[in-house]
């Protein structure tokens, strides 16, 4: 394939580091002109910034690594008890 055009293997993984801002100028370029003929990866682009969206607006609260050691801890524990 020559350099300007993607097949859509090439194009998704283009997506991926674009949606991630790891995507040079001339790979955004590409991926534009992939995405004027093709459907699919206009749908996976489309779907693949949904789902940032989602993620970036969301309010996961997670556990602090103190918290998530100490149940690593209480855990093993657990299984070494039940082992015996």
């Amino acid at each position: 394939m020559s350099k300007l055009f993607l097949n859509c293997d090439e194009a998704n993984k283009i997506c991926d580091k674009s949606q991630y801002n790891e995507a040079s100028f001339f790979d955004k370029i590409k991926l534009t002109l992939h995405l004027i003929y093709c459907k699919a990866c206009r749908l996976y682009s489309r779907n693949n910034a949904k789902l940032t969206d989602c993620i970036n607006k969301s309010k996961v609260n997670c556990l602090e690594e103190s918290r998530k050691n100490e149940m690593k801890i209480s855990l093993k524990k657990e299984l070494v008890k039940n082992q015996k």
